[in-house]
């Protein structure tokens, strides 16, 4: 029997519930209709009290949360739409991630953010938030891009003393399947070797990390054999399993999801440049989604963003510099 993202987040929770009573989950309709997306769903049965249902009001809920963390219970937040958290910006940023430095008291807070685009899901419902978050010290920022991830990583995140960004990729929900949830993990902070190779490094991570894999297949019928680096996590970032990779192979491509002004495949590569200039053979390049808002139409949203196509195309710039 296999199992999918969704359901290994699902599984995380109930687990985190089950072995510490200070875990509960606050959300927008989390409780017997079991969330947005059904990630929470029959949990408010099995764990009574203990998943609540949250006014439709982003900044209240953010607040409970983090009061509730100072308190010494360990909240998972969850968000119906990545982009709904900018409501609550305010107390992520400038309360939530310098409490610690402030107050010397912890925030151990889980923000769960389904991110990403569907087809037909429009500006609204399908940004990366991502880079906004990484932007702000204090802040853990994880993009889990396997089931596996998905399990570990947002049980991890819960065991954090620090406040946690977890961007859950909504296009991967029921389009990724395991046999099995993990018995063992990588640390979150730590990229992993997706696919090895020797001509060209492809750094990316959450739902661009299959489009990587299938253009680093194609590129094998043309004789390229092409490493991708699956972050994992964006902040902290494992720049030394980036240099590594780099220089194995000489040539960086960075892919990501998100918009291209800055962002996280704009500081890998400043980071190599910077650090590993003398690693390269050949002039870094990066692919991201289009600068402008993130369209309705399913033909014009898969011209938005990065696509195993789009990124061999990019691939074989590089390879070619």
């Amino acid at each position: 029997m296999s199992i999918t993202y969704l359901e290994a987040i699902r599984a995380a929770q109930a687990r985190a519930l089950a072995e510490d009573p200070r875990v509960f989950i606050y959300g927008q309709d989390v409780g017997a209709f079991g969330g947005a997306f059904k990630a929470t769903k029959g949990l408010a049965q099995e764990f009574p009290g203990r998943v609540v249902d949250a006014p439709i009001s982003e900044d209240a809920m953010a607040g409970l949360a983090i009061g509730a963390a100072l308190d010494g219970l360990r909240p998972i937040l969850e968000m119906q739409f990545a982009d709904f958290s900018t409501l609550a910006f305010n107390q992520i940023v400038n309360q939530a991630a310098t409490l610690f430095w402030r107050t010397n008291v912890p925030c151990p807070l889980t923000l769960r953010l389904p991110c990403g685009g569907t087809a037909g899901s429009g500006p609204f419902h399908s940004q990366m938030l991502e880079t906004i978050y990484a932007h702000y010290p204090g802040l853990v920022v994880l993009t889990p891009a396997t089931v596996e991830d998905a399990y570990s990583m947002l049980l991890e995140a819960v065991a954090i003393d620090d406040p946690v960004i977890f961007c859950e990729h909504k296009f991967l929900y029921y389009h990724l399947k395991a046999e099995a949830l993990p018995t063992e993990a990588l640390p979150a902070n730590e990229a992993r070797i997706a696919r090895t190779g020797r001509d060209l490094t492809i750094v990316t991570y959450s739902a661009m990390v299959h489009e990587a894999l299938a253009a680093a297949e194609e590129l094998r019928g043309e004789g390229w054999e092409v490493e991708v680096v699956d972050l994992r996590s964006v902040k902290p970032l494992d720049t030394d399993t980036v240099m590594a990779s780099v220089a194995r192979t000489g040539r960086l491509l960075c892919v990501g999801e998100a918009f291209p002004w800055g962002g996280v495949t704009a500081e890998v590569v400043a980071r190599v440049v910077s650090e590993g200039f003398d690693l390269l053979d050949a002039p870094p390049m990066r692919l991201n989604a289009k600068d402008t808002p993130v369209p309705y139409h399913p033909n014009l949203w898969s011209a938005h963003r990065p696509t195993a196509r789009t990124v061999a195309m990019a691939a074989r710039k590089v390879l070619h510099s």
